[in-house]
């Protein structure tokens, strides 16, 4: 087993501020075996009906394990587990939970309380840089092409049919589950195409069509995607100028495995590294801020910015995610900065080892290695 400080470490920092804490993740990104590798944990696998059939008198578990600390892992499997986590978090502080699940906290109507102010969230991601380290096999374009799931990443062959399986059991633990939705094709097809295009400009009409459902049931959908972690809207930055882009999403698939599976590489052309690796930064970003809160800029002349970071009120942070550092053109930052002419501009390259800046028409530029933008990001946060 694999361990993967980094996540412990936050684990553990979230259980210093509550007793509750809900570790969400896609299926398969690692959730169970990271929650096994806490030290003194009691693990309890919810999927398990002798687990069920434990939990029907919630109290009476709870002062069986006072002053230990338990994990519920797929808790939802659970009759009421909101109402579980609730009657811990009030009366028995001294337990400390934590529970796993595949979705936002709150978002179906299996959980009746989004349990606010009475737990921490931590979001396991797919696997990022630290990752690479913990799971010692640092090459990045592997991570690219596999993707970030431990399993996916660590198999000695591609692993093709894994990534429909996964889509089987996603609709039918996730989905079915937690949503009870109808229309399986049409779902999958809208994952799929969403894969394919992933990093472009959503617009619903597009794929109604395609997946023989409604604009609003795209919308809908799409919901539930977000909802579940599989897909990233990222929401246009904009004061509501008369040239910008203020409605329009981008949609990115949350891991760069499925995406290269849905187009069909089998192999990475370095034409292809470029959008993987502007995933793997948005990876990098959520994982390390623990937010959704990313933005992109476009104006209608078509000049755009990757991820546009603004946090709690500061000046916004322009970031472009250039393969190459040589592949920078400064066009997109000098419109973007005619519009919003304070803040950070980032260059992150995957070939830059010492960071460096340069001044172009008036712009200084950071060109920066992935850890320092991160660093610098989570420093303005703080």
């Amino acid at each position: 087993m694999y361990l993967r400080p980094e996540w412990i470490r936050r684990i553990d920092d979230a259980f210093c501020d509550r007793s509750v804490v809900w570790l969400k993740g896609v299926r398969r990104v690692g959730k169970t075996v990271l929650s096994c590798s806490l030290s003194d944990a009691e693990y309890y696998d919810c999927e398990l009906p002798r687990t069920r059939r434990l939990f029907e008198d919630p109290e009476g578990l709870l002062r069986s394990v006072r002053g230990s600390r338990i994990v519920l892992d797929e808790i939802h499997r659970l009759v009421n587990p909101s109402e579980l986590l609730k009657i811990a978090a009030d009366h028995y502080s001294d337990v400390q939970i934590l529970a796993t699940g595949s979705s936002t906290l709150g978002a179906s109507s299996k959980f009746r309380d989004s349990l606010t102010g009475r737990k921490r969230t931590v979001w396991l991601t797919p696997m990022t840089l630290d990752d690479l380290s913990a799971f010692e096999r640092g090459d990045l374009e592997h991570r690219l092409l596999r993707g970030g799931l431990p399993s996916f990443f660590l198999a000695s062959e591609t692993p093709e049919s894994d990534y429909q399986e996964w889509l089987d059991s996603y609709w039918a633990k996730d989905i079915q589950e937690l949503f009870r939705l109808e229309r399986r094709a049409s779902f999958q097809r809208l994952f799929e195409l969403l894969a394919t295009q992933s990093g472009g400009i959503f617009e619903a009409t597009r794929f109604a069509g395609p997946c023989e459902i409604s604009r609003q049931t795209v919308s809908n959908y799409l919901a539930v995607l977000e909802a579940t972690l599989v897909a990233h809207v990222i929401r246009p930055f904009s004061t509501r100028r008369s040239t910008e882009l203020v409605s329009a999403p981008k949609v990115y698939a949350f891991d760069t495995g499925f995406v290269c599976f849905a187009r069909g590489w089998r192999e990475l052309r370095p034409d292809d590294l470029g959008i993987l690796w502007e995933h793997f930064v948005l990876n990098e970003i959520q994982a390390k801020l623990q937010s959704q809160q990313v933005h992109y800029w476009r104006d209608k002349n078509k000049h755009e910015i990757d991820f546009i970071i603004r946090r709690r009120g500061g000046l916004p942070d322009a970031i472009e995610c250039k393969w190459s550092a040589e592949e920078f053109d400064p066009r997109n930052l000098r419109a973007f900065r005619r519009q919003y002419p304070e803040g950070r501009n980032w260059v992150v390259a995957s070939d830059v080892d010492r960071s460096f800046s340069r001044t172009v028409g008036g712009i200084e530029i950071r060109f920066a290695a992935l850890p320092e933008l991160i660093h610098q990001l989570q420093q303005r946060d703080d």
